[in-house]
Order: C-alpha cells, then structure tokens, then sequence
C-alpha cells in the first residue's frame, strides 16, 4: 500500500507541480529534440539517407542561432548545372517549405518518405530543424524562437525564388508553427502562395486535454491551473486558431480518422474557424480527412495513394476552379 501510495503521490502530485512551475520541464513536453531516430544521421550527407539531388547548408536566424536545412531538387533539374545553389529556386517549380512536428529531426523515415513523393511532382522541398533540434544550434526554445526560425527560413527561399510559387507546409506541431508564421506573413502583407496543415491541432491547451498521455490526469480539478495555463504564459502557446483567420492564402487541412496523437476534432475546430472567421471572399480552404481503415494515423499521410493527386491538384490548380469544402477518402 505505501508504494501505491507513493506512486500516486508522484503522479498526482509531483508531477503536476513540476509541470506548473518549472518552465524547463514545459519547454521538454512540448519540444522533444531528444527523442532522435533514426540515430547517427549524417546532416552533411543527405544522399547517405536516400535522397537524390539533396544539399545540407546553415542557415543563420538570429543572434548566434543557425538552423540545419535540407534543400531537395525537383526530379527533373537533379542532374541541371546552376551558377549558384539557390538559382535553382528560380527554375519555376513550386518550393514546399516543410515545417516538423515535435519529435525526431528533419531525417525522420515518414519525413523522408514525403519528399520523395514531393520531389517527384517536381516541387522543390526546404526541409528545416528548429533550433534545439538535430545539428541546429542547441539554444532555448520557444514559440517565439522556433517561428523566428520558420520566418527566416521562408525569407531565404523568398530572396531567390523570383516569381516561383512558396507553399508551407506543416505536420503536427509544425502546424502550429507554420500557422502563426504564415499568418504574420499575411499581416506583412508577403503571404506565401499555399499553406497545408497536415494533421493540425486548433490550439495546444485543447490538445494536451486530448492527449492520450493526458489522459490520467484528467479528473484533477484543477487541470487547466497545473498543465494547459503555464504554456501560455511561458511562450508555448501555439494558437492556431488565433492566427488563422489572418490568413489569406489558400489552405489544405489533411488529417487521419485513426490519429490518436492529435484527435481529428481538434482539426475540423481549426477548419471552423478558418471557415467563419476569414472573409467571404478570401482564397478556399479544404478538409480532407481520410478514412481510419487505411491506419495512416499520425504520421503516415504520405502512404495514402491519393496523396500525390490531391497535392498535385492543390498547388498546380486555378483558384477560380475551388471552392471551400470538406472530402472524405474512405
């Protein structure tokens, strides 16, 4: 019984305190850089990781912050010859700015499985590791941080691509991410060309009171106080729904019925919002969930056959021919 006891003490006790005030422990069950597979990637190297037509470069985002990206050529300018690296972003593909979830590094396998498929559509894809993460520089991190990270990033695509088309796209956390940066792009009045939101959360309070690993904690009274209150006034706030409605750009929401990690009905909250709290006239925004039979849960989207149309149809199609809506793969 005195081991129950305590087990129930740490749990119920203990843990929540250390959750409500030591910013640290937050910052560490939101931002999981440490959980890295697969292990001994080679950065410098992505053709070691299976990736044809791929360079590693630096990128400095803010004071004495550098951030390891990823840019993988469209298939059919892999073997081209540029002046510069960066003048193949002028080669009038579209460039896919891919923005990370909260765990692993820009070499996870479900990750690298999506770029190939978007290389061959022959889209560019700028693929980022926040700061903290992976071989970026190992600096506190923060919303603050990671979306000055994305910002700068996107700037770098945005000085040497011309005319070509900018899509962001991000998974999971990275939708947060790619939320609140392309919205304040869109008040700068420099919105990129598409956003897609690959299994989105509305806001990260509704998602951690979603989260299985939530689940226990639960019946305490004062959940909110201990676990979802601290994330805001600590910089990890990620309100997706908050930035949204700025945006102007057309947005793609994609998510799995069978996601465990980031229920659907977090999503279809943002595609609400997004739906009635943007102007009438503004670019579409579409849902396309897919069936929870396929099993595609959290990450594996990339596996749907139909994947490669939808995005294809998404980025390469006349606005005029969309409408808002939701579709169901099944």
């Amino acid at each position: 019984m005195q081991i129950i006891g305590l087990i129930l003490f740490i749990l119920y006790v203990c843990l929540p305190l250390a959750f409500r005030f030591l910013p640290t422990f937050q910052r560490h069950m939101v931002f999981l850089p440490y959980v890295r597979w697969p292990f001994g990637v080679d950065f410098a190297d992505p053709e070691s990781q299976g990736l044809s037509g791929a360079r590693n470069l630096y990128l400095e985002t803010d004071a004495d912050v550098k951030v390891g990206v990823w840019h993988i050529l469209p298939e059919s300018v892999m073997d081209a010859k540029f002046e510069t690296p960066e003048d193949s972003f002028s080669s009038g593909h579209p460039i896919i700015l891919y923005l990370h979830g909260n765990s692993g590094s820009r070499a996870g396998s479900h990750r690298i499985e999506l770029y190939k498929i978007l290389q061959s559509l022959n889209y560019h894809v700028v693929t980022m590791d926040y700061r903290g993460y992976a071989d970026s520089t190992q600096a506190h991190m923060s919303e603050d941080g990671v979306i000055t990270d994305a910002t700068a990033v996107y700037n770098y695509i945005k000085k040497h691509s011309k005319d070509a088309m900018i899509v962001v796209w991000g998974h999971s956390l990275g939708t947060g991410v790619a939320s609140r940066t392309v919205g304040q792009l869109c008040s700068e009045k420099r919105s990129p060309d598409r956003l897609i939101l690959e299994a989105p959360f509305n806001n990260i309070r509704d998602e951690i009171r979603n989260h299985p690993l939530s689940y226990i904690f639960r019946p305490i009274p004062a959940f909110d106080w201990f676990f979802t209150e601290p994330l805001v006034a600590n910089d990890l706030a990620f309100d997706s729904d908050l930035h949204i409605p700025k945006i102007d750009s057309p947005i793609l929401i994609l998510h799995a019925q069978d996601d465990a990690v980031i229920p659907i009905i977090l999503a279809k909250k943002l595609y609400e919002v997004a739906l009635n709290k943007r102007p009438a006239d503004w670019p579409p925004v579409q849902f396309v969930e897919f069936h929870y039979n396929f099993g595609y849960a959290h990450k594996y989207i990339c596996r749907a056959p139909e994947l490669p149309s939808i995005i294809q149809e998404y980025i390469d199609s006349s606005l005029d021919t969309r409408k808002s809506g939701k579709q169901l793969i099944a």
